[in-house]
């Protein structure tokens, strides 16, 4: 199939995109990498009357780590990937990254598009929220930061206004000690959209007492969410496989997934539970 008719303008800095959105609001669609965007136009399920291109705007375009780890909306999900700062400040985006497509899909998709595409499926998302990641939105009114958990709205919704531009993710480091994972099930292994994911960062003190436990998953809700009474039965309790079974349990009772032809609301509590287990054994060395 081929796109509908739209004027295509190619913003060269952030200042000129926000300029642009400024302009045509609702009417207007940000090209990035394009992984996203470009299927719904071909399909036409998406009808924009102005398509506005921002890979060129190389303000866009960084990977800064210090005390925090900022990346540029733009840089691409196989730069991050491979940033060895990153993978020692937040291994869990470069753990999730993992999971998303292929390389050719990577090398053109960004970390921003993915967020900002908000599918309820998507790996990057969830880590995000397991993170407790910040999103920078700019306009010509200013700019605001957005909590990763309020961020996703609805399905491919998120908190965006019509003329804000998505220009950094933010992600403060975890402490010493933290352990990470991410995993998830689909119909092909890292070819198709995934049915079930989790994302998990756990610390334990020596005498196996859970510090801190965050626990999010995709696939399972119209958001990525968090599976908070798991967490709450985790934090300051001693760690044994009987605890992370009621945890992983909890996890599962408490999601009203959707079924669909990939998967029914049981088969996706399951996979739930047992994702979520597998990921607490792993990050805890329970015995």
């Amino acid at each position: 199939m081929k796109p509908p008719r739209f004027r295509y303008v190619a913003a060269s800095s952030v200042e000129e995109a926000i300029g642009y959105l400024a302009e045509h609001g609702p009417d207007a669609r940000l090209l990035a990498g394009g992984q996203s965007l470009m299927p719904l136009l071909n399909r036409r399920v998406v009808r924009p009357s102005v398509v506005i291109d921002i890979s060129q705007a190389r303000d866009l375009v960084y990977v800064h780590v210090a005390d925090q780890v900022r990346l540029g909306a733009s840089v691409t999900q196989t730069t991050v990937e491979r940033a060895a700062p990153v993978r020692a400040m937040a291994p869990l985006l470069v753990q999730s990254l993992a999971w998303v497509g292929s390389v050719a899909t990577k090398n053109r998709g960004t970390v921003g598009g993915s967020v900002a595409f908000a599918d309820p499926a998507a790996e990057l998302p969830a880590a995000l929220l397991a993170l407790e990641a910040r999103l920078v939105a700019q306009s010509h009114r200013g700019s605001r930061e957005i909590d990763a958990s309020e961020f996703a709205t609805g399905p491919f919704r998120t908190a965006l206004e019509p003329d804000e531009l998505l220009t950094e993710l933010r992600v403060t480091p975890d402490v010493p000690r933290t352990r990470t994972t991410f995993a998830e099930v689909g119909r092909r292994p890292g070819g198709s959209r995934a049915i079930v994911g989790v994302a998990l960062a756990s610390r334990l003190d020596d005498d196996r007492t859970c510090r801190s436990i965050r626990i999010a998953l995709s696939g399972v809700a119209d958001t990525p969410v968090r599976a908070s009474t798991a967490e709450r039965l985790l934090i300051g309790s001693t760690i044994d496989r009987e605890l992370l079974r009621e945890a992983a349990h909890a996890a599962g009772a408490d999601l009203d997934p959707p079924s669909d032809v990939m998967a029914s609301r049981a088969s996706r509590q399951a996979l739930a539970t047992a994702l979520v287990y597998d990921a607490l054994i792993g990050t805890t060395d329970a015995t």
